[in-house]
């Protein structure tokens, strides 16, 4: 029989009353994110929702580790990395997340092939072993026929799934989407979202950041709602589902 995990085991990532301030200037001070806490479980869906200037992706940039809190605690699987090293953070980085961009962030002057390798490399795996892993995850994101093209060469929709294949070269826990669909149309960013169910669905654990509440109601289990740096409300999809079936008076 299998044993069930603790509540400890079962956290991934956890938030406790995080404040980030940017300094803009003589006494001018931004508080992008404002005492905020949250807990995700391994294996759930979770949304960061909110208007322009809410605090979302900076949010996210700290769950990531690309940036430090200025106050407050961030645990990944209970450890403190928000007293990190900028080299511990690096590595950190590489084996447990894997990032997806708005932007893409392909290097250019790379093939698809040579874009999905690319992290492998600091994590010293052999040119054979990246190349196997390259192939077989491109072929995942439906671009086998793909290897050899440059970003130039592909639609917005192909590079956004070379950048899920490599968010993936390393086999993180955990994959961060930074508003996946931002540049796409609405097929193709279709597409993309039903890449990243499937990724959940295997077992990651999958946090995207949107503006796009429909697609925050419709993918994730929980949605964190911010505004202005603070947490407005938390939802969860059971709970959305019997409020639904409850207005339709099931």
């Amino acid at each position: 029989m299998k044993e069930k995990k603790s509540e400890k085991e079962e956290i991934v990532i956890r938030l406790k009353n995080i404040s980030k301030i940017y300094e803009m200037g003589d006494e001018v001070k931004v508080r992008a994110v404002d005492g905020l806490s949250m807990t995700i479980k391994r294996g759930e869906f979770i949304a960061i929702m909110g208007p322009s200037g809410s605090g979302k992706s900076t949010c996210m940039n700290m769950v990531g580790s690309l940036d430090i809190p200025t106050y407050g605690t961030i645990y990944l699987d209970e450890e403190d990395i928000s007293q990190f090293a900028e080299s511990e953070l690096a590595q950190m980085r590489g084996k447990k997340i894997g990032f997806i961009f708005q932007s893409f962030n392909l290097v250019p002057n790379l093939t698809t092939k040579g874009n999905v390798m690319l992290p492998m490399i600091f994590q010293g795996r052999s040119r054979e072993e990246r190349e196997a892993k390259a192939e077989e995850l491109l072929t995942k994101v439906d671009l086998g026929d793909r290897m050899d093209h440059y970003p130039n060469q592909l639609s917005g929709g192909q590079r956004q799934r070379v950048a899920i294949a490599r968010s993936l070269a390393n086999d993180p826990e955990v994959i961060l989407a930074d508003e996946p669909t931002g540049n796409l149309d609405t097929n193709t960013g279709k597409m993309v979202l039903e890449f990243l169910d499937k990724l959940n669905s295997e077992g990651k654990t999958v946090i995207m950041v949107t503006h796009d509440a429909e697609l925050a109601r419709k993918h994730a289990d929980v949605v964190y709602w911010l505004r202005d740096g603070k947490l407005e409300k938390v939802t969860h999809r059971k709970q959305k589902r019997k409020e639904q079936n409850k207005k339709r008076g099931k």
